[in-house]
């Protein structure tokens, strides 16, 4: 594939030719600023790795987990810039690299990009957009029970299980891509209860001590950040109206591998996340719905909820 193509066909919306032809000069991938991003992401769940270790059995234990969670779990950033292809210039590489994340998080990743292309296409168009499904947050017990990642576990957990067994209903799954998907989720539950038998044989905690406990604590993080990208938004086709960038610091920027730039994102696919701030030095002007940061948001968000 040339380095400055893309599988994606491209929502420019009501884009000047000047502004399509600024934003096609940022389409260009890099396997070496994905791989030095992918480095430094791997390095702090290294850290965290040893701190958890150094806390087991302590009471230093939970914050420690909760630390690698939060690591762990925005490992979401790179899985999402990889099912577009764009974390790296190497076709290769974006696959792998979204085989080991999407099975970190028991997200296949054959499964999760026709899930996020079909929002793609239908961002916040009721009925049609898969993200709105489930995303009742009329309450704040509706709110909660978001947050604590209940909803993702189950349908996540509850789709690989369907998918291993050969049924695959979802209607954003094309037909021609139903056998790679039954594949992918047998494969990811038998190296999943591989990983089980391991550890119960070797009598150790491990996978639960450094993997599941530390994903549970740090899933409310996860959803705390991705509910800024199209809630409160306009149910409206315009995608920069439909989506928020959230204006935040540079560690939230780095973890998240620029997607806060959410709007600049969905108005161009093809950008990657290293050109993301640049994308928005062209757009902001466009982008109707910015908040200033996630505490904002979240103000605006409990506010809301309170007055209805």
């Amino acid at each position: 594939m040339n380095e400055l193509s893309s599988h994606h066909s491209e929502e420019f919306v009501t884009l000047s030719d000047a502004e399509k032809h600024q934003l096609r000069a940022l389409y260009r991938r890099s396997n070496g600023l994905g791989i030095l991003q992918l480095t430094a992401h791997v390095f702090l769940i290294a850290l965290a790795l040893w701190l958890v270790h150094e806390s087991v059995a302590t009471p230093w234990y939970l914050p420690s987990a909760f630390i690698l969670g939060a690591i762990l779990t925005f490992l979401f950033a790179p899985l999402h810039e990889c099912i577009h292809r764009t974390a790296f210039r190497s076709r290769m590489l974006n696959d792998v690299v979204a085989t080991a994340t999407g099975f970190i998080l028991w997200l296949p990743p054959n499964y999760f990009r026709a899930f996020h292309l079909e929002h793609h296409r239908w961002t916040q168009v009721k009925d049609r957009d898969p993200e709105l499904t489930d995303k009742n947050l009329d309450t704040s017990w509706q709110l909660l029970l978001h947050l604590s990642g209940y909803r993702y576990w189950h349908g996540n957990i509850g789709a690989l299980i369907h998918h291993a067994r050969g049924h695959v209903k979802e209607p954003y799954i094309n037909p021609s891509k139903t056998p790679a998907v039954i594949v992918e989720a047998r494969c990811f539950l038998l190296a999943y209860a591989l990983c089980l038998a391991g550890s119960i044989f070797a009598f150790n905690g491990v996978l639960i001590l450094y993997w599941w406990i530390p994903l549970l604590l740090g899933q409310p993080l996860l959803r705390l950040y991705l509910l800024a990208e199209h809630t409160l938004c306009p149910f409206t086709t315009d995608m920069f109206r439909n989506t928020r960038t959230t204006l935040t610091g540079q560690l939230v920027r780095f973890i998240a591998w620029n997607m806060p730039y959410h709007a600049e994102h969905h108005a161009s696919m093809a950008i990657p996340f290293h050109a993301l701030p640049a994308a928005h030095q062209l757009l902001q002007s466009r982008v109707k719905t910015q908040t200033p940061g996630y505490i904002a948001f979240h103000r605006q968000l409990l506010e809301t909820l309170r007055n209805r």
